[in-house]
């Protein structure tokens, strides 16, 4: 994190404290912040609304009768965006991980912490749920403030049980919605109508993410963002003075004076009110430049820009800029940092884009059965007895068929029916591969195999042939 390029007398001793600690007792500092209005908060609202109707709505919708998103651990299905990622194509799902963290710094590099702001979903819960509920149940800041301080009365006691009421439903409610993410909206909805004693550890499980839940909104609050989540600290290897971050304007603002009514002003614009620190719900003072517990959430905005409009002052005091910006009024996004992170991004994109169009929909492993050797059969033909794993990488049943391509030879399976393969299903056997001594010309020899279905094929794999010394 960069520190401001102001007046000598710059006082940086903030930095060596924690905002949500109290340095003289050691204790927690609970912030009241108080209730933030304007036009950036509307807009966060209405993204807020967006983004929720998407996360509710997402487990609901199918593509070929499959859940659009399924992190199923247990089962080791994953789907993304309707593509099916099973066992096999761990490596797969790795690569849209690291991709996803590099566009995460990428964005971050450019844009600072507005992923934190706007749309992690521990900020929209907990700033534009959970704290709206509060100011309606307890009112605004400096009421929940006394509200705290007050004695176990009948009046906090009825304001805090029913907080708690409804905070435990709404934790309820998104514990199911992680665990459609899960197992799926129709396992779901199984888990619900149906006895509990049928679907009993997931059950327990949705009780254990609720007290989680409930216990993070109603206790942890702030403290998952600045002590539990490391994305504040990355700040100080990702931003740099080109950043875009939510920056207070001290060539503008310093020094500061509180307004005096009829005073000719010689100060800065900053009147030192406060209202910037008050509605932040970390805590923090924004004039003291970036700072790890900032989650850019532009509350600091409207409260200053709402006091510049009272006191007739130009807007934008506080605003999204960088540092280059504020201090010489040189903005530069692209930088060669900025442009190495989307080379790495793009490769990155283009390679996940190959792997997923060109990857077969099953993957066959075969071997040597262990301590075999080759048969010779009296009609002159060699045979070679072989395991083999048969992995459908798709989320629909297929009926496949092995076929041995090259040299011209049989196959018998030993022990199975038939190949036919469930959703992400697996079939194991064993097979003699036989093939006419005329077809061989060599000790080992390198046959080819195919995996059809529906006349297509599907996948081809080689493995070696044994036959007897000439």
């Amino acid at each position: 994190m960069q520190p401001l390029d102001t007046h000598p007398d710059f006082d940086e001793s903030f930095r060596d404290s924690f905002a949500a600690v109290d340095d003289t007792t050691g204790k927690r500092n609970w912030f009241y912040p108080q209730k933030p209005t304007g036009k950036w908060h509307n807009r966060r609202v209405w993204f807020t609304i967006f983004q929720l109707t998407v996360m509710f709505a997402l487990p609901f919708i199918k593509v070929n009768g499959q859940p659009l998103f399924l992190f199923n651990i247990l089962e080791r299905k994953f789907i993304v965006f309707g593509i099916f990622i099973g066992p096999q194509d761990y490596w797969l799902f790795g690569l849209m991980m690291i991709s996803f963290f590099v566009f995460i710094v990428l964005f971050t590099t450019v844009f600072g912490r507005v992923w934190c702001g706007w749309a992690c979903p521990q900020t929209v819960f907990m700033e534009m749920v959970f704290r709206k509920i509060e100011y309606v149940i307890e009112g605004d800041w400096k009421a929940q403030r006394a509200l705290a301080k007050a004695p176990w009365n009948s009046e906090k006691i009825t304001k805090r049980t029913l907080k708690a009421v409804i905070f435990l439903a709404l934790s309820f409610a998104i514990a199911n919605l992680l665990l459609s993410y899960f197992v799926g909206i129709d396992r779901l909805e199984r888990i619900i109508l149906e006895p509990i004693s049928e679907h009993l550890t997931l059950f327990l499980g949705i009780c254990a993410f609720t007290l989680v839940f409930f216990w993070n909104f109603a206790w942890l609050r702030d403290q998952a963002c600045t002590v539990v989540c490391p994305y504040g600290r990355l700040q100080g290897v990702l931003l740099d003075k080109n950043s875009v971050v939510i920056a207070y304007d001290y060539k503008r603002g310093e020094p500061r004076e509180k307004l005096r009514k009829g005073a000719e002003r010689t100060a800065g614009d900053c009147i030192n009110c406060f209202q910037c620190v008050n509605v932040c719900p970390t805590g923090i003072d924004i004039r003291n430049g970036t700072q790890m517990e900032c989650v850019n959430c532009t509350a600091c905005i409207d409260a200053c820009d709402n006091i510049m409009e009272k006191v007739n002052l130009p807007k934008g005091l506080i605003r999204y800029d960088s540092e280059n910006n504020i201090s010489a009024g040189k903005s530069k996004l692209i930088t060669t940092r900025t442009i190495a992170y989307a080379v790495v991004l793009t490769a990155l994109w283009v390679g996940l884009g190959y792997a997923i169009f060109t990857r077969n929909d099953t993957e066959t492993t075969l071997l040597r059965a262990p301590g075999s050797r080759f048969i010779e059969n009296p009609d002159g033909t060699i045979s070679n007895l072989y395991t083999f794993k048969l992995f459908n990488k798709t989320n629909h049943p297929i009926q496949p068929e092995m076929k041995l391509l090259f040299p011209k030879g049989t196959l018998k399976f030993a022990g199975i029916p038939n190949l036919n393969l469930e959703a992400a299903g697996m079939v194991e056997g064993s097979v003699f591969i036989t093939i006419p001594k005329s077809e061989l010309s060599k000790r080992r020899t390198d046959v080819s195999l195919g995996i059809y279905a529906d006349g297509k094929q599907l996948e081809e794999f080689k493995t070696t042939f044994i036959a007897p010394e000439e």
